[in-house]
């Protein structure tokens, strides 16, 4: 069972939106029902379509700057 599924399952009356494409980047949730994505794993799903560079600024002009509502997923970068 995969993150997305689990939180589902755990949570079934939430209501979460999704970041349609990007469920393999999904580390976990937040309250009040917003999921938690993974900058670096959106960067990695985007780069399977376009170069690294390309991905990169797709997501900061098309997806990291998006507000939907209160839903709206929340995106982190992974210090290492």
């Amino acid at each position: 069972m995969n993150i997305l599924q689990q939180i589902l399952n755990d949570f079934p009356d939430e209501g979460f939106m999704k970041a349609d494409g990007f469920d393999d980047a999904i580390i976990g949730y937040w309250s009040e029902g917003r999921l938690v994505y993974s900058v670096e794993k959106v960067i990695d799903i985007l780069m399977e379509y376009m170069t690294e560079e390309e991905a990169i600024k797709f997501f900061e002009f098309n997806i990291e700057c998006e507000y939907v509502g209160e839903q709206t997923p929340i995106f982190i970068k992974l210090i290492n």
